[in-house]
């Protein structure tokens, strides 16, 4: 019990993400004011998932889970599939946005929208963030965050260093998840903007490299990739061995995101396609014209 108990820390992300939490209520509030009653009731609804994303945040930095990734890699990946899956699945499903813009002070928040969208001296930063949005640029800079901070000269520098660890690793971790995940989920005033067959392409490629990455470090590994856990006092877990449950937790943890988000894809694609049978002839290909021309070869 006290794994769980001892070791909790004070981090200032907890003043943020209470101010967080109070400014994305004022925004509700304002616009709950000019708003129908059903499109309150859905925001209402989606702050739900907002300050779950939060709550998971800050177990994560806060928690014995933070403490314990010194000196256990185990440990230290369930923090990365908090920072990574967990708290940006939640924060892009709960769209806090538009609220948090409708909270700036009178018109600041319209302002801000239209100086974003229009002025010129903001091109750049429409540039970078449209850049950034693209489907499959969100895709790769995700796997290739993951891939990077998991091989062995970086993560020892992260470990070794604070302001690495907090201020490039966790923060990149969050970043790229929820430029992930926006791909994925509908987070008004963002569309999505992948087909469901690419969205279905994209989470097989982003679980086949996390099971290559957890193989790596698992069975086709024989002993610990980081030298920062080769002398921790007081643990008495073998560093290959730590590395080893590591490795399963992100195995396992794979199939526990990538699941659940490819029935959604493939409802959308029944949706879209407008029967379950036409849904799996596209997913196959069956009716293309590469199919078709395979097909009469086999005649």
């Amino acid at each position: 019990m006290s794994y769980l108990v001892d070791h909790w820390s004070f981090d200032p992300f907890m003043i943020i993400a209470i101010v967080l939490a109070v400014w994305h209520e004022i925004g509700l509030a304002r616009l709950a004011a000019r708003s129908r009653p059903d499109r309150t009731r859905q925001r209402r609804l989606r702050s739900i998932w907002f300050y779950a994303g939060l709550v998971v945040l800050l177990i994560a930095v806060q928690s014995p889970i933070d403490y314990w990734a010194d000196d256990y890699f185990f440990v230290h990946m369930i923090q990365h599939l908090l920072l990574m899956f967990a708290a940006p699945t939640l924060i892009v499903a709960g769209a806090p946005w538009q609220p948090l813009l409708d909270a700036l002070p009178g018109q600041a928040g319209k302002t801000a929208t239209r100086e974003v969208l229009t002025a010129g001296w903001t091109r750049p930063v429409r540039a970078v963030g449209g850049f950034l949005l693209r489907p499959w640029v969100s895709v790769t800079l995700f796997n290739a965050v993951m891939l990077l901070w998991h091989l062995p000269a970086p993560y020892d520098l992260a470990e070794r260093n604070q302001t690495v660890h907090i201020w490039l690793m966790h923060s990149s971790f969050f970043v790229v998840g929820v430029l992930f995940w926006l791909q994925f989920l509908p987070s008004p005033p963002f569309r999505i903007k992948m087909q469901p067959m690419a969205q279905a392409f994209a989470l097989l490629v982003t679980n086949v490299v996390m099971w290559g990455l957890a193989m790596a470090m698992g069975f086709l590994s024989s002993t610990s990739w980081y030298a920062v856990y080769n002398h921790v006092p007081g643990v008495t877990l073998s560093p290959f061995a730590d590395q080893q449950i590591g490795a399963g937790i992100l195995w396992i943890c794979g199939d526990f995101w990538a699941i659940p988000t490819m029935i959604f894809v493939i409802r959308r694609m029944i949706a879209q396609e407008g029967s379950a049978g036409a849904a799996v002839d596209r997913l196959l290909g069956r009716g293309s014209a590469r199919y078709n021309w395979a097909n009469r070869g086999t005649r």
